[in-house]
């Protein structure tokens, strides 16, 4: 790259004119600002000790050497300390040439025998379908491990179902008591809302039998661990773990049917994984762990046979690792799941998509297999993002006014379907055709307004917004797309075997130049990091100067062929990194629009 060329070319004329040998780290190069002329600025002050001058003069003499001794730089300008560089045409005619139909352009191939990174995301209970803050955790997840590939690296994307414990166990129950035998067929239904309908109606009747014993003068907090359904939902897990065949059966039976809900979800959103682990394998590996650190008493068990972590010379608490009953926590299956990726993987890295209420959780999982002798424990990384929230306030998931991700999906969809033929954008499209580009821009605003936004940040998700055709929306940078294939479509077959070298560079030319040419390092730093949003607001960015290009430079009326030809290379170019861009965020692309 550019920068590359210029460090390693001040780092020579450094040592020729002042006999100085400079680590190149000593060399800043930063993008010159907007209302400065020139593309690049070195920052000399570093060079004074050597130089035994004044800034201005140190940076003219670097300047002047740089100018004489490369035709990759056509001007500089120096203000105090700061020398600005201004890049030949010739060199960013080269560049179009060299990349607008290179399609690996930004991208590193992946080594598939490098040490791998793995990324988990999804991680869905079977208790319920999944809602809007599973698809930012998918959408993060998938988006990210997109990335990562993109810089090379060989990854691994897993999901971790929660298939077991005492939330499993409620939903169980309450069809047992109530379900009268529906299955997802005999309703209609799919399977995860079949089965979330029945959690939820648990929490209904368990909230009923703690307000009966607090009327009978129990506590509050006793009358929550004496409720009735409670007691019998802990039994049926006690049983599961027992392997006790009837509740086996029952929760395969009840599984299945979300799995097959599960599948239909991902496949509309559009997301995949190379591996699914599962809580009711992983757990049992967790407790062995955990048997085997106390057995070496480096946990301890109290008098009610409970087994815990003590971390309180780490200034954190203890951590419950076993029940008393002998059944195990989300901590438990965590630290088999983490042995088994490491055995399956031996990655280099272990990245764990989750939100950030779960921040102390991950910190205590890395601590507890540190103290357990495992070394390789800090290559966990947390990836944390922040709630998503509705314009009207935050959701609640065991209250049934959770944000449904089917019906979220659909809704966006069939808003994309009214807003798309109110402003008249389908009349030249088939009916198949508008049904794919109603799916294309709903789900494309719904993935581009979410992973626009910092991670870590909590969002305010307004599906109204995310469906604009203006502003910052995937609806407006599909459209730009689709008026870049227009024009091409109507330039027809052209011949791009000549190599422009000699043409003037409109000034709106060379700001989308210099935009597609930071493409490789955006990429590079949305790996560093974890942030699609990084990716999503340079496409935007691009959009818009390409809009501004298209708007003052004329491409297929211009009467010199060659800047014909320049112009639609610069259009070929912007099209293909709009639609790598938005890959990388899982966002498709119209060909029309």
């Amino acid at each position: 790259m550019i920068e590359q060329i210029i460090i390693r070319k001040a780092k020579e004329i450094i040592g020729k004119l002042y006999s100085a040998d400079v680590d190149t780290s000593m060399i800043n190069i930063q993008k010159t600002r907007s209302e400065i002329a020139g593309d690049f600025t070195i920052v000399v002050f570093p060079f004074l000790r050597f130089s035994k001058k004044s800034p201005e003069e140190t940076a003219k003499e670097i300047g002047e050497e740089l100018l004489a001794s490369t035709d990759v730089i056509s001007s500089y300008n120096v203000i105090k300390g700061f020398l600005n560089i201004e890049i030949a045409n010739s060199f960013w005619l080269k560049f179009i040439s060299d990349n607008y139909a290179n399609s690996d352009f930004g991208f590193t191939k992946s080594d598939k025998n490098a040490e791998p990174i793995v990324v988990e995301y999804s991680s869905p209970n079977t208790n319920k379908p999944l809602h809007l803050g599973h698809v930012r955790n998918n959408l993060l997840g998938y988006s990210i491990s997109k990335i990562l590939e993109a810089n090379g690296a060989n990854v691994q994307k897993v999901n971790l179902v929660n298939d077991r414990g005492i939330h499993i166990c409620k939903s169980m129950l309450a069809w047992q008591k109530w379900g009268n035998g529906e299955t997802p067929e005999s309703t209609g239904m799919k399977g995860d809302h079949l089965i979330g309908k029945y959690y939820v109606l648990f929490d209904k009747e368990y909230k009923k039998e703690i307000k009966a014993l607090i009327e009978k003068g129990v506590d509050e907090d006793e009358a929550k661990k004496q409720a009735p359904l409670l007691l019998e939902a802990r039994a049926m897990l006690k049983k599961w773990e027992d392997r006790d065949e009837e509740i086996r059966a029952l929760w395969k039976k009840m599984n299945d049917w979300v799995y097959a809900g599960f599948d239909d979800t991902y496949n509309r959103m559009g997301i995949s994984f190379d591996k699914t682990y599962y809580e009711s394998d992983t757990y049992l590996l967790g407790k062995s762990i955990v048997e085997k650190g106390l057995a070496e008493k480096v946990l301890y068990q109290k008098d009610d046979h409970s087994v815990w972590a003590d971390l309180t010379s780490e200034g954190l608490d203890e951590k419950l690792l076993l029940r008393p009953d002998g059944t195990s926590v989300y901590m438990t299956q965590d630290l088999g799941t983490a042995e088994q990726r490491y055995k399956d993987y031996s990655p280099k890295e272990l990245v764990y998509v989750v939100g950030n209420e779960q921040i102390y959780h991950f910190d205590v999982l890395k601590r507890v297999l540190r103290k357990l002798g495992f070394k390789w424990s800090d290559i966990i990384t947390h990836l944390s993002y922040g709630m998503v929230e509705l314009p009207d306030g935050k959701m609640k998931s065991r209250e049934g006014t959770v944000v449904d991700a089917d019906d979220l999906m659909q809704e966006m969809c069939d808003t994309a379907a009214a807003v798309t033929k109110e402003l008249g954008k389908i009349d030249d499209l088939t009916k198949i055709e508008a049904e794919e580009l109603f799916e294309t821009i709903g789900l494309g605003a719904l993935k581009y307004f979410i992973l626009k936004v910092d991670p870590k940040k909590t969002m305010t998700f307004d599906p109204k917004e995310s469906i604009d055709f203006t502003g910052n929306t995937g609806p407006f940078i599909q459209y730009t797309h689709a008026r870049i294939k227009s024009v091409l479509r109507k330039a027809g077959k052209r011949n791009f075997n000549e190599v422009i070298s000699d043409i003037d560079i409109h000034s709106r030319e060379k700001i989308l130049i210099k935009r597609l040419f930071n493409f490789p390092e955006v990429i590079r730093l949305a790996a560093a990091n974890y942030s699609p949003a990084q990716i999503a607001n340079y496409i935007y960015e691009l959009v818009r100067e390409f809009n501004q290009f298209y708007h003052d430079v004329s491409i297929l009326k211009e009467e010199d062929e060659k800047l014909v030809q320049f112009r639609l290379m610069l259009t070929i170019f912007t099209g293909d990194v709009i639609k790598k861009g938005m890959g990388l965020l899982g966002v498709n692309v119209p060909e029309k629009m």
